[in-house]
């Protein structure tokens, strides 16, 4: 046995003097750091006050087992080779040791030769382990960035650009398709940058009723209003600091974004109802799924606003651009789920994984979040199968009404409004004409659903909402964008 190359810590534990004293001698000769025990708490303190490369126990003794030793050895230290030896052997007492976890299995008398060369197949397992963990982590460390995963080109582009502007002030505007994680990004950039200590306040926008926005954003004093009945710090200040997020920020109304646009220039606010302005020190990351400069266009954003905003801008893949992300996201949430729901997941077949990345996930990571919660749930004997997928066959409604477009043409505007009827009819009917509820289910904001009933004349909903159903939306806790959906 080469001594220099597998030279690392072991300890003996066993009652018999005799046994301890001829390992500890043979194993000391061969390089290795020995400690001995006599049984299993002398060996309870040792493994308490060390971490060894590998523990070699006798299976019985007069205050603990061999298997005692070696599940707390396990529980202690995963990775710590153990090598259970005993002189009454038998095939059951064999199988549990394997079964709890020890690496091989000595029968007394042996030959120490026979010894050595299992010492070194152990010793050769555990640093194969430990160089597994030391990729895994790795691994984890280049694709991942805060709570946001990718091993994809796309992503690591975003992760990049993240990197180099999280030190700087300037505003950030990031944009993308719902569900693709850019509140997650708005995160990283906070806890990567000389912020990270102070808050990090998000807001979304078009939650807010408009005759609540500017007291949420600015504040207001005591008398401001009805019901103004103390003073409020604004968004703002709470983020004084730190960085704001000012989430679908295309949804702010126009005079709302004339305010904004002041405050950002003069880096001063004013609260609702007060004299004197007050000086803050925020970061402004804003986020919207739409295309500003179309709003531009059309003259629902101010263009002084939109520059203001679009200092720097990072977009965010949708899922269906970053496909070899599937697997690593997967594997994330099914960790994830399956301790949330005590719901051992021991893998997913291939079928199911092969279903999952083929899907074009027009709900992106979100959408891919709920199906695998929903997949754990309903996975059997501790694997996802596609069994407990939903079907994600069906073909693109988009592209099958582009494959269907009539030689004559058609009505584009009225065909569009059918769509979104029918869709938002669903919505209502499913969420029992709960508009808040329904906007979430249509992945639109609650003022934005308002807007598309008003323009389809559709009359109705709003069952069981509160009154300030608009404004808890903005600050709803349940909402699952905060969520590691990356």
């Amino acid at each position: 046995m080469t001594a220099a190359a597998t030279r690392g810590s072991i300890l003996v534990v066993d009652d018999e003097r005799s046994m301890r004293e001829l390992l500890a001698l043979f194993l000391t000769r061969a390089g290795y750091t020995v400690d001995a025990g006599a049984g299993g708490a002398e060996a309870r303190r040792a493994m308490a006050a060390k971490e060894y490369d590998l523990v070699i126990t006798d299976l019985q003794m007069p205050d603990a087992s061999g298997l005692d030793v070696l599940a707390e050895c396990k529980a202690a230290h995963a990775d710590t080779q153990v090598i259970v030896m005993t002189a009454y052997a038998t095939a059951e007492t064999a199988i549990a040791a394997m079964k709890a976890g020890a690496y091989d299995y000595l029968v007394k008398p042996f030959k120490m030769d026979e010894v050595g060369l299992i010492i070194e197949r152990a010793f050769e397992k555990r640093q194969l382990v430990r160089q597994n963990l030391a990729l895994r982590d790795e691994i984890k460390g280049r694709y991942r960035l805060d709570r946001l995963l990718g091993k994809s080109a796309a992503m690591q582009r975003v992760f990049d650009m993240l990197r180099k502007i999280a030190p700087a002030r300037t505003s950030v505007l990031l944009v993308g398709e719902s569900g693709t994680g850019k509140e997650l990004a708005a995160r990283a950039l906070h806890e990567l940058s000389p912020r990270a200590e102070h808050a990090f306040v998000a807001v979304n926008c078009g939650a807010i009723p408009e005759t609540l926005i500017e007291s949420e954003l600015f504040g207001h004093v005591k008398g401001a209003f009805t019901g103004a009945t103390g003073e409020k710090v604004g968004l703002f200040e709470a983020a004084h600091g730190g960085t704001l997020m000012l989430d679908e920020v295309a949804e702010l109304p126009l005079p709302m974004q004339v305010k904004l646009l002041r405050g950002l220039q003069e880096r001063r606010v004013k609260p609702v109802g007060g004299v004197t302005e007050r000086e803050v020190d925020v970061r402004v990351v804003a986020a919207t799924n739409r295309d500003l400069e179309t709003e531009v266009e059309k003259g629902t954003f101010r263009q002084d606003l939109y520059y203001r905003l679009n200092v720097i801008q990072v977009r965010m893949p949708p899922l269906r651009e970053r496909r070899e992300d599937v697997p690593l996201l997967v594997d994330h949430f099914v960790k994830k789920f399956a301790a949330e729901h005590a719901h051992p997941i021991t893998g997913v077949d291939a079928d199911a994984m092969a279903a999952l990345t083929a899907h074009n996930f027009p709900g992106n990571v979100r959408e891919l979040e709920n199906l695998v919660e929903r997949a754990v749930t309903l996975a059997s004997d501790g694997r996802i199968t596609a069994d407990a997928l939903p079907d994600l066959s069906r073909p693109d409604r988009a592209a099958t009404a582009r494959a269907e477009l009539p030689a004559t043409g058609f009505d584009l505007e009225r065909e569009l409004e059918a769509f979104e009827r029918g869709f938002i009819l669903k919505a209502l009917e499913r969420t029992d004409g709960n508009r808040t509820l329904a906007a979430r289910l249509l992945g639109v904001s609650f003022r934005s659903l308002r807007y598309r009933l008003s323009k389809l004349g559709i009359s109705g909903g709003d069952a069981g909402e509160p009154a300030d159903a608009e404004a808890r939306e903005a600050h709803d806790p349940s909402d699952k964008k905060g969520e590691p959906v990356s």
